[in-house]
């Protein structure tokens, strides 16, 4: 019997050790390191075992190496396209995560349904096939060419693909894989590794895209070693509540296109469903304005949109004013009430203000500034906004406007969605007759400008 090697690998990163430390060198986490059995055995062989599978590389030089493209496989949804860079390359590997029930599992299961030109093969090591019957039964009307395959061990795996040689291959998830050329449990750092690379092996001698779902850790990280994000060519992360109904799919590495596109989707009980145009979804569609509300024309990605913005400014119950936001940085907000007090004279401390982006959605585009201190100037002075009126601006530390990048996509979709007049900084220097469309550009360059104008 062969003696058991055992090494202590780091939860978080991956690192390894030949003994227990309790800080790990490469991440500088505390108490992250486990034991783990690594020994690797013949008994059964991975894809880049066989000979018949592998092959030796030798150096090409560059100019003689053809530049013919694969075309590009599309995922039948809009959204994924985009986010890929136009479809699925041939051979890439795609790592999507996101929290439990965001609909990860249903996202790929749509996909692999509707890609009924392509042979896919839909491996589940969490769900049973009658599990997975009942959901496409949901989400899905008609006869699909996916095949199914409920198993975790890669030698099963690769079996199965040999036989039926699939086009597309979705993992769900790879947390539940394991292989016997490692002696660890499933889920475990060494396991996720060898796993992942195996399957990147195995896409980039075959052509076959494949796709792993990935969970992630209470910090919101994908679990596993931080070197499974290096072997991927693209990192989706899925983003949204369980409680709202849109999701937002980010793209957080791609080698084949933009980082900065993003997908959005309604969840319904048919499954999920594309928004084509989320700016309606993400502002109130009543006729009456309201007070402490203000429409606000920010860029998620590449893709310019209108949020709305409500706050409320009530008189402060107990000794210390509350401040509390939902989908806006708290810390960027009281930033914003320090210069309303400061250095526009608005006298906001001793009042609790309450901030939420509507629709569920989390904004870091510094551009909402001027949306989010109309919304608590008009709650504060109970006095509503002028219908069709949207804003456009970062605010400084000193009290004026200051540019937001990509103006003229703000100004464009707001004149699209039938917005008559646009607060934007005086100090932008493009000329923004084109994008000007109908809409009338307002532009101020201090706080006090805005609230004479407004109110």
């Amino acid at each position: 019997m062969a003696k058991l090697k055992t090494t202590f690998f780091c939860q978080n990163c991956g690192a390894q050790s030949p003994k227990w430390i309790g800080k790990c060198n490469s991440c500088n986490e505390w108490n992250t390191f486990v034991e783990e059995v690594v020994q690797k055995g013949d008994k059964q062989k991975g894809w880049d075992s066989n000979g018949s599978q592998s092959r030796v590389a030798k150096p090409t030089p560059i100019s003689k190496i053809s530049a013919s493209e694969r075309p590009r496989i599309s995922s039948n949804s809009d959204e994924l396209n985009r986010l890929l860079g136009g479809g699925i390359v041939p051979g890439s590997l795609v790592l999507l995560g996101g929290e439990p029930g965001i609909g990860k599992s249903t996202l790929m299961l749509q996909i692999a349904l509707n890609l009924n030109e392509h042979t896919v093969l839909y491996i589940s090591g969490e769900e049973s096939e009658q599990q997975l019957k009942m959901r496409a039964e949901r989400v899905y009307e008609g006869e699909s060419n996916c095949l199914i395959l409920t198993e975790t061990s890669m030698q099963n795996i690769f079996q199965q693909i040999q036989s039926f040689k699939p086009g597309i291959v979705i993992i769900d998830s790879i947390q539940t894989l394991h292989t016997d050329r490692i002696e660890s449990s499933a889920g475990s750092v060494s396991q996720i590794r060898e796993c992942a690379a195996e399957l990147q092996r195995f896409a980039k001698m075959t052509g076959t895209a494949v796709f792993l779902i990935g969970h992630i850790t209470k910090e919101g990280t994908l679990a596993g070693p931080k070197i499974l994000e290096h072997m991927v060519d693209t990192v989706l992360q899925f983003e949204g509540n369980s409680n709202h109904l849109y999701r937002i799919l980010r793209c957080m590495k791609n080698r084949f296109g933009s980082t900065s596109e993003i997908g959005i989707y309604e969840m319904r009980g048919s499954g999920l469903i594309e928004v084509s145009n989320p700016s309606e979804v993400f502002i109130s569609q009543g006729d009456k304005p309201l007070s402490g509300t203000a429409i606000t024309a920010t860029i998620e990605g590449m893709r310019p949109l209108l949020i709305e913005s409500q706050a409320l400014v009530s008189t402060a119950v107990y000794g210390t004013p509350q401040r509390s936001s939902t989908g806006f940085d708290l810390r960027r907000l009281n930033m914003l009430l320090a210069v309303l007090e400061k250095k526009c004279g608005f006298l906001l401390a001793t009042k609790d203000i309450f901030l939420n982006i509507a629709g569920g959605i989390k904004v870091d585009d510094p551009g909402i500034d001027l949306g989010v201190i109309c919304s608590i100037l008009s709650s504060n002075e109970e006095i509503p906004l002028p219908g069709k009126t949207c804003f456009a601006g970062e605010i400084g530390l000193t009290g004026e406007i200051r540019p937001v990048i990509r103006t003229e996509q703000r100004i464009t979709e707001a004149a699209k969605l039938g917005f008559q007049t646009i607060y934007i900084s005086e100090f932008s220097q493009k000329d923004l007759t084109d994008a000007k469309g109908n809409i009338e550009i307002k532009r101020v360059g201090k706080v006090e400008e805005v609230f004479s104008s407004l109110f």
